[in-house]
């Protein structure tokens, strides 16, 4: 199960690039299913390990460098097309190179925190909202997306705020060691 899991995670930070592709090639269902699949494998490869026992070192120190890979994409893409401010994509994506480190420096790899493992998943619920293609609506005229578009535009700031401070407790956390 752990070879199942280190796969998994493997597969998940090989889909950054199509994902980019395809937002760049104006695909954008085909990107919202990449970000989808990559969210879903994130999450079976965390049961995989469990259920192992234990997921690998390796596992360990790979499996938050492929949710960087993965999240990054989207992030980019927003940024470039102004869906978000750069400054605060800039933030977020130094926060993730900083505690990239801090996790290589760590002999188990660092695990995850619980305000980091809540980040992870208000960011991959506010980028599939931001990333929700104009065209799936309900029908009867609702403008779905817009809304939609909305609500993951307002997840987002908790989400960095998330990702600052659990950034704040993992190094507050080195210097008490």
């Amino acid at each position: 199960m752990r070879r199942l899991a280190d796969l998994l995670t493997v597969a998940r930070a090989l889909l950054g690039l199509p994902l980019l592709l395809a937002l760049a090639g104006g695909r954008p269902g085909l990107a919202w299913g990449l970000l989808l699949l990559g969210g879903l494998s994130d999450w079976a490869d965390g049961v995989l390990a469990r259920r192992a026992g234990g997921g690998s070192v390796w596992g360990a120190r790979l499996d938050p460098l492929t949710d960087k890979i993965l999240i990054s994409a989207p992030l980019l893409w927003l940024a470039h097309t102004g869906g978000l401010p750069v400054w605060a994509v800039w933030l977020l994506l130094a926060r993730e190179l900083l505690i990239s480190g801090w996790r290589a420096s760590q002999g188990s790899g660092g695990p995850a925190s619980a305000a980091g493992k809540a980040k992870t998943i208000l960011q991959f619920i506010s980028l599939l909202l931001l990333l929700w293609p104009d065209r799936w609506g309900l029908g009867s005229g609702l403008a779905l997306a817009p809304r939609l578009h909305g609500i993951g535009w307002w997840l987002f700031w908790p989400s960095l705020l998330l990702a600052l401070s659990s950034a704040l407790g993992y190094l507050l956390a080195t210097d008490r060691d």
